[in-house]
Parts: C-alpha cells; sequence; structure tokens
C-alpha cells in the first residue's frame, strides 16, 4: 500500500468496517478476462480467519468460474463520500475500503448453508433470527471466500 498513513491493520477496526458495507465485488479470472460481480455477502471472523459468504442461483456463469478455478479477489467499500475542490485535478473523496484474495468453494453441507444464510442475512438486515427450510436450502447455491490476503485503507 503506498499510503501507509491511510491503511487500517487494527483487526477490530477492519471488522468494522467490513461489517459497515453492504456489497462484495469478487472478481474472477475467465481465461484472462476479468469478471466482476457485485453480491450481497455474509461474514465470518474468528481471530485471523475471515470468510465471506454468498449465494446465488445454481447456475450462471460466476458458478462456472467458481468449478474451474478458485482464486479470486474481492473489494468492498463505505463511507464514500467527494471533497470538491475548485481546480479539477485536487478533487479528493473520503473513504474506508478493503480489498484482498483468497480462496472460493461451494459450500454443500445444510448446516453450513443455513449458517451462512443467516450470516448474510444479519449483513444485509441486522438482523439474525431467520429460518430456513431444507426446500429452501436446496434451491439456493451457497459458496465461501476464504481470506487468504486483506488489506484496509481509510481516508477521513
Amino acid at each position: 500500500m503506498r499510503r501507509k498513513d491511510r491503511e487500517i491493520k487494527d483487526t477490530k477496526t477492519m471488522d468494522e468496517i467490513v461489517r459497515a458495507c453492504f456489497c462484495c465485488r469478487v472478481g474472477f479470472n475467465d481465461n484472462g478476462e476479468v469478471y466482476i460481480v457485485p453480491l450481497s455477502f455474509g461474514y465470518v471472523s474468528e481471530g485471523e480467519n475471515r470468510t465471506l459468504y454468498f449465494h446465488s442461483a445454481r447456475e450462471g456463469r460466476k458458478i462456472d468460474l467458481i468449478a474451474r478455478g478458485p482464486k479470486v479477489g474481492f473489494e468492498m467499500d463505505t463511507a464514500y463520500e467527494l471533497v470538491a475542490h475548485a481546480q479539477a485535478c485536487s478533487h479528493s473523496a473520503r473513504f474506508k475500503s478493503v480489498i484482498g484474495s483468497g480462496t472460493i468453494s461451494f459450500v454443500t453441507d445444510n448446516m453450513e448453508k443455513e449458517a451462512a444464510l443467516r450470516q448474510i442475512m444479519l449483513q444485509t438486515t441486522g438482523k439474525s433470527q431467520w429460518s430456513f427450510s431444507e426446500a429452501m436450502l436446496n434451491s439456493v447455491c451457497v459458496f465461501k471466500l476464504e481470506v487468504e490476503k486483506i488489506s484496509c485503507k481509510e481516508h477521513l
């Protein structure tokens, strides 16, 4: 990171920034073409281990890409605010952002699927008391991104 003065290394602060985000953009390598998709997500942080959970339809380009190769990148941001200036190139922005990479895989165990969906709903709605029927669990594809590298930046 070029601007070390904006880097966040504190795990608690980093987790707070992730929890303030509502969209995670996941980047896939599709035979040399970058494919980025914005997704709702759930987040679990335990010590140094971080996992992002996602859900989608059971077919499509991202499902094919997950099956093809597990390495992905991700980005999320929050608190964006333009700082205008009289000169065009002097504009700036306030923001908090997180970027990283890791390994993505399908979640097939229904207990983990249900826990993942609860985390997604918690991130999206702030509520965790949701129930999911077996039919619901079987109709949705759930996948997780186990974070291997992460960096966080804040410019306020």
